[in-house]
């Protein structure tokens, strides 16, 4: 496995160090996380299509956002799973190896796409309040969910293509739980230099694209906030915006430090480090962070509970 293997027809991944009891461990944690994402999402997602009061363009937001953590978190754990309990590497096949890192930076370019436009419409809602309405409507909504969807998947071909058509003669041992670009890179005899640049550059369009309009749409909610003279209509809004805040502040930390950098091959102890913040916690963490904080959505869930409590009763 470790010989040159230039026609590489499958991969190695390396996965976690450590014993066969600790990762015995590490599978019970990290399954425990994914049974919670798809659970929580799922309630989001549920509770989002069928209760009146959330049909507003923020919850509708908020409703394909969470199918992006059930996927991008699906796209990686699982196999990761299968990984800790086979012992030794974990053999993964060249075309699941161009699909799952596909998937996985298609969705990825979709939600930030996305937490971007709910940015923009936090900021209608706080700062234009009488035509939020007229200005967020149905079609307007659905428009941005397209487009975002669209643009993560077309935008990321070239990027895998690219990829894929280097030579991996060094080894075919991926030094992660999955096939993460950056190691696959690192295995290659090619010069990557030019092909990293392009590809630093793709992740900053990205990364920046959406958080420049987050960061001005944010600087005058602020900005409208403080203007407010009543505290509690103050915390309110603060109220209203801090769960997508905290989703902003985790998803894109993280993602600055895994893909911002020019030298793609480089950090391989800490990548799988943020990965792993990537595809295991912040899908776990988002449902708690959505729903914890904002009241609607509490309402909501105690209806659910209630109506199937009747059903159970009945």
């Amino acid at each position: 496995m470790l010989i040159n293997y230039s026609n590489a027809t499958e991969f190695y991944l390396l996965g976690f160090p450590g014993s066969e009891e600790l990762h015995h461990i590490l599978f019970a944690i990290f399954f425990f996380f994914y049974l919670v994402t798809l659970m929580g999402n799922t309630v989001i997602i549920v509770i989002v299509c069928v209760n009146k009061r959330l049909q507003s363009p923020m919850y509708f937001f908020l409703g394909h956002l969470s199918a992006l953590e059930i996927l991008v978190t699906t796209i990686i754990v699982p196999v990761m799973l299968w990984g800790l309990l086979l012992p030794g590497m974990q053999t993964i096949s060249l075309s699941a190896c161009v699909v799952q890192l596909f998937l996985y930076l298609a969705v990825g370019t979709t939600e930030f796409a996305l937490l971007g436009a709910m940015a923009v419409d936090h900021y209608v809602a706080v700062c234009n309040p009488l035509r939020y309405n007229i200005i967020m409507n149905r079609h307007a909504c659905n428009f941005v969910v397209l487009v975002s969807w669209v643009f993560g998947f077309l935008f990321q071909i070239w990027a895998v293509y690219v990829t894929f058509q280097l030579t991996y003669c060094k080894s075919n041992v991926v030094n992660n739980f999955f096939c993460d670009r950056g190691q696959l890179l690192k295995l290659s005899c090619n010069n990557t230099l030019f092909t990293e640049f392009i590809l630093f550059l793709m992740a900053v369009f990205v990364l920046f694209g959406s958080l420049i309009p987050t960061i001005v749409s944010y600087t005058y909610i602020i900005s409208t906030i403080l203007k407010i003279p009543s505290s509690s209509g103050r915390r309110k809004s603060f109220s209203t915006c801090a769960s997508h805040f905290t989703c902003v502040v985790i998803g894109y930390g993280s993602c600055l430090f895994l893909y911002v950098k020019p030298k793609q091959t480089q950090a391989a102890d800490y990548n799988w480090v943020v990965s792993l913040m990537v595809s295991v916690v912040t899908p776990f963490l988002n449902p708690f962070i959505f729903t914890l904080r904002n009241d609607k959505v509490i309402e909501a869930l105690q209806d659910g509970v209630k109506r199937c409590c009747q059903l159970f009763r009945n």
